[in-house]
């Protein structure tokens, strides 16, 4: 090379451009605040529906709670962007969480149970979120990496219906998921969304804790004999095909709807007189043994 062209070459790139600073070499790469967040949480459950009306709410919010009465330290986020649930449920639909340096503050209902939705951070709780994909995946991310949830033993996550935006989004932002609920009701219609939600967990690689059958018949208030509302059968069909267990069957109660209406479902929960709330207490013994096994 002669004395023309090394100088031209100098020109274009200068030597110390190709030198790292010795400051940035001891530097360690800065990881992603949704992974540090979550750090500290032992075991993060899905709790999904092909469907919308089959009760997942219910399911996720009453899991939540059970789970806390035994004693866990318990975070219940609710993921279902345009139709936020959670903050109704528990009566809390006028609060709002605290902002700190550290980020988000979860609203607590008692010492060892929070909650965080979307419903919170609405300035008008009647108003549509219309958003698109780009604008919810930025509110899931916000919701995992800036909610300050501290030690939990179980994060459960309301997921909204289907398999789309934020279930995708959850599944592949949230490390070593340890399982999903999948909640269905006995119609055939229902089924037929609930074996895509057991497809979708298992492409994704999250562990199926069980089925719940909700809905499943109704307990005739007059002479205490249940009563078939919908077609039963296809929930043990599903369960043998995919040699997934059924965790629950929960009969039709309208005293859970009516707590959920007035917002007294920690209340109510504390009395366990209903044959459902019996009957969930056997479904949260059976995901804690699954999941406390591992």
């Amino acid at each position: 090379m002669t004395n023309g062209e090394k100088e031209k070459f100098k020109k274009v790139i200068k030597v110390t451009d190709q030198v790292q600073p010795l400051v940035s070499l001891s530097k360690k790469p800065t990881e992603p605040k949704i992974v540090v967040n979550l750090r500290y949480i032992k075991r993060k459950i899905l709790i999904m529906s092909g469907k919308g009306g089959v009760g997942k709410s219910t399911v996720a919010a009453n899991l939540a709670i059970g789970l806390a009465l035994h004693g866990y330290r318990v975070g219940l986020l609710d993921c279902d962007i345009h139709g936020p649930t959670i903050p109704t449920i528990f009566g809390m639909e006028s609060m709002s969480p605290e902002v700190s340096e550290e980020g988000i503050m979860p609203i607590d209902v008692f010492p060892n149970l929070s909650l965080m939705s979307v419903g919170f951070l609405l300035e008008d709780k009647d108003s549509p979120i219309i958003w698109r994909g780009p604008l919810k995946m930025g509110m899931i991310e916000k919701l995992l990496g800036d909610v300050v949830w501290g030690d939990l033993d179980f994060l459960i996550i309301d997921l909204p219906p289907g398999t789309g935006d934020e279930p995708l989004s959850l599944a592949l932002l949230i490390p070593n998921i340890d399982g999903s609920v999948i909640v269905t009701t006995p119609q055939d219609v229902a089924l037929v969304s609930v074996r895509k939600s057991i497809e979708f967990s298992k492409k994704l690689n999250v562990p199926i804790i069980g089925i719940v059958d909700n809905m499943h018949g109704l307990i005739c208030p007059h002479c205490g004999k249940p009563i078939e509302v919908f077609k039963n059968g296809g929930v043990e069909k599903a369960s043998k095909d995919f040699n997934i267990p059924i965790l629950a069957r929960l009969p039709i109660e309208p005293k859970v709807a009516k707590m959920e209406d007035k917002g007294t479902i920690v209340q109510e929960m504390l009395e366990h007189d209903t044959d459902w709330q019996k009957k969930f207490e056997n479904f949260v013994i059976a995901v804690e043994k699954a999941l406390m096994e591992k």
